[in-house]
């Protein structure tokens, strides 16, 4: 004779026997499916427009006369193909050290403010 609820499906022995621990994984399983739907709705999310950095370097082309690598402001318009974002710290030091600012943009005039 057979418990009631029992059950003969391959996999059915490796559940709990019992209503009770039945009820937890029951209640684990659906805060389990609940996160894991949450995860692919955030990754099927489109993704918003790329955010604009405040600052740059433009690296130096290498044709001659290309211009040399130039700090920029992060909406500068003449900033070239790629600008490679940069903190303000490390716009300042490469201003600092020598790295020419975009005549276009002026990131010096800001970055150098106190």
């Amino acid at each position: 004779m057979t418990r009631p609820g029992a059950d003969d499906r391959p996999g059915a022995g490796d559940l709990p026997p019992d209503l009770e621990r039945l009820r937890t994984l029951e209640t684990w399983l659906l805060l389990s499916l609940g996160r894991v739907r949450e995860q692919i709705a955030v990754l099927e999310r489109p993704a918003g427009p790329a955010r604009t950095p405040d600052w740059g370097i433009a690296d130096a082309g290498t044709g001659v006369g290309t211009p040399a690598a130039e700090v920029h402001r992060g909406d500068c318009w003449a900033q070239g193909r790629t600008l490679r974002p940069v903190s303000a710290e490390r716009a300042r030091a490469e201003l600092a050290g020598g790295m020419r600012a975009c005549a276009v943009c002026r990131p010096d005039t800001v970055l150098r403010r106190p």
